[in-house]
């Protein structure tokens, strides 16, 4: 049995998704950051870094977007979130994670012009793709569709300007397990903000 801490809303919300592609059985700890739970000795004594994704695993804590996605991909294959058996496209899609934890997740606390310089890497590197590795979905789709996610709206990215992402936004937005997702976090409290930045 997995056990799942996460912050509606905030990043582990990739994660979350994930889970619910995978259709791994969970048990959902929703955290919220703004009363500070992800502070308290309890939550430190699992993940002293205190933060959100946590995954727990039979006991065995997984920490951080990337490596949980990547467990569940490579843990739940029938999901088909990774594209087994092509080394140079399981780098891409471990290139594609990395790009946007470092380049695009902390463009934010650089400013507007940063996230705007990001995304128009990100619109570059799609272009002429469906999808972010070639012609199949994978967890660096849903890493990205998490980043736009709350980016459009935080920073104000107007319609039209990165129409590659905008199209893998709304491809992702529409499946099953996405909307599923946004079930779960708005029941558990959470709003699309339109003005603070995530």
């Amino acid at each position: 049995m997995l056990t799942f801490y996460h912050s509606p809303g905030s990043s582990s919300m990739a994660v979350h998704v994930a889970l619910h592609e995978t259709g791994a059985p969970f048990e959902s700890k929703a955290l919220s950051l703004q009363a500070k739970d992800t502070r308290t000795p309890g939550f430190l004594a699992i993940n002293p870094n205190g933060r959100v994704p946590t995954l727990v695993i039979d006991g065995r804590v997984l920490t951080e977007v990337a490596g949980c996605l990547w467990y569940l991909a490579r843990a739940y294959p029938a999901a088909n979130l990774l594209p087994a058996g092509d080394v140079a496209a399981e780098a891409e899609v471990v290139s594609w994670m990395s790009f946007l934890a470092s380049g695009v997740h902390t463009a934010s606390r650089q400013g507007p012009e940063a996230v705007h310089e990001a995304f128009a890497v990100a619109e570059k590197r799609l272009a002429g793709r469906a999808w972010t590795v070639g012609d199949r979905y994978s967890i660096s789709d849903i890493h990205l569709f998490r980043l736009y996610w709350r980016f459009k709206p935080a920073h104000h990215l107007p319609d039209g300007k990165f129409p590659a992402v905008e199209d893998l936004y709304a491809r992702v937005l529409a499946r099953p397990a996405v909307q599923k997702t946004i079930a779960a976090e708005t029941a558990a409290g959470y709003a699309l903000p339109t003005s603070r930045a995530p």
